[in-house]
């Protein structure tokens, strides 16, 4: 929508001192003290912090095929509540997104949604079976101009293969992002394995499975000169080999969840399914180790891994229950809890772990700017000294597998804009 102009009085950019915004059409025109524009709406953000609009590389929407979880519709609008001006959609719909006709599909269906930008992941292999590549030309080539695969929810297990899709890539500066899962290590797993895993009976999930996984593609990407991501890394053995691989110069780069920075594996004593998650919470020193890991950037970015369920898949009991948690709406606010609250990050750099480098490793253009004269105006005004329980009824999402639900966090996004277009006011949709 063009010809609408705002003024936002009295932010503050990145929690620097207050500021008056203004946004002309799509654009952020003018920061400064007293600046405005005739005929423009007006908004008091006096005590709120301005943030670029934040950008999720690892949302699944569902959507086409399981819209009784999520739909592109829902799962954007639960997404600007938290804060995000852009998701990526994750390959493992149905159909599975390995073709240019089904991610064509996913970008259309997000531009009509219209509450945030969607940029499809495309497969890495077809049908996520692991046996063959997907077509990443045309992909590539098609309007949604796909430069992230993943066949995140299984592993790319074949080295050769993942060679190959690494090798791929370079062609068009894409990225693969990998879920570091070695299948033979994890048959039958439900939880971490440790402690808790003995004193409960439930099948561990050792950490090593994620940590060969990470090395072995580290050096892959190594050896042909591409580009790796790491999906949801939970442990403290991943970050040391993440940080090793960066000390020699690799093009590899990760993310963690707002749940692996907050939650541990003793929340799984209660047997809720609510907690089961791949992959699994994790240990108390884990958590700490990521948290140091996303403060010194050795992880580069949140990433929510927003995996929506309808009830029945979750209240059953734990053994069959499916993996994943919600987390758009949330995302920011546990980020102020375990990071801004605890003084391991500040909001500048918050807005470089949630907006600048995930866009950047997404190759999004017009996403993740700075809040400057001349950027797109896709920002969020937040309020950290807001404070309430966690919800899921009240959530946008279709589905209410919160890990937080009771839970009280601090914060709340008061206002997001997209391209100068306000698509949250007051903290509800507009």
């Amino acid at each position: 929508m063009t010809g609408t102009s705002w003024v936002i009085r009295g932010a503050r950019p990145l929690d620097a001192e207050p500021a008056d915004i203004t946004i002309t059409d799509e654009t952020i025109t003018a920061i400064g003290d007293g600046v405005g524009q005739k005929g423009a709406q007006e908004l008091d953000a006096a005590g709120l912090i301005a943030l670029p609009g934040l950008v999720d590389l690892h949302t699944h929407l569902r959507e086409p095929g399981r819209e009784d979880a999520e739909t592109i519709e829902t799962g954007t609008l639960a997404a600007a509540l938290g804060g995000f001006t852009a998701v990526h959609a994750m390959a493992n719909t149905d159909p599975v997104a390995d073709t240019a006709g089904v991610t064509e599909q996913i970008w259309r269906l997000g531009r009509a949604a219209g509450h945030c930008d969607v940029q499809p992941v495309g497969a890495v292999t077809v049908g996520l079976a692991g046996s063959r590549l997907a077509e990443f030309g045309a992909m590539a080539e098609s309007a949604a101009r796909v430069r992230v695969f993943s066949d995140d929810g299984r592993c790319v297990s074949d080295a050769v293969l993942m060679r190959r899709a690494l090798e791929y890539v370079k062609a068009f500066g894409g990225v693969i992002a990998q879920h570091a899962q070695e299948p033979r290590l994890t048959e039958g797993a439900q939880m971490n394995e440790g402690a808790a895993s003995g004193r409960l009976g439930l099948a561990g999930w050792p950490a090593v499975a994620e940590e060969a996984i990470i090395a072995r593609d580290c050096l892959l990407a190594a050896h042909v000169g591409s580009a790796l991501h790491i999906c949801h890394v939970s442990t403290a053995g991943s970050v040391e080999i993440i940080r090793w691989a960066k000390s020699k110069g690799w093009r590899v780069t990760a993310e963690v969840t707002p749940h692996h920075l907050l939650l541990t594996d003793d929340l799984v004593a209660s047997y809720d399914p609510v907690y089961k998650v791949n992959p699994p919470l994790r240990t108390a020193a884990d958590v700490a180790t990521l948290r140091e890991g996303l403060a010194d950037g050795t992880i580069d970015c949140v990433a929510t891994d927003h995996a929506p369920h309808p009830v029945e898949a979750k209240e059953t009991e734990w053994a069959v229950a499916a993996f994943g948690m919600t987390g758009l709406e949330t995302a920011l606010r546990v980020v102020q809890q375990a990071m801004v609250d605890t003084g391991l990050l500040g909001w500048a750099q918050v807005a470089d772990r949630m907006s600048a480098r995930p866009a950047a490793i997404g190759r999004l253009s017009g996403q993740g700017q700075p809040l400057a004269p001349g950027s797109p105006a896709n920002l969020v005004l937040y309020d950290p000294a807001a404070s309430s329980a966690v919800d899921p009824a009240t959530h946008a999402s279709r589905s209410r597998n919160s890990p937080f639900a009771g839970l009280t966090l601090p914060g709340q996004v008061m206002a997001t804009f997209l391209r100068g277009r306000a698509t949250v006011l007051d903290g509800k949709p507009t």
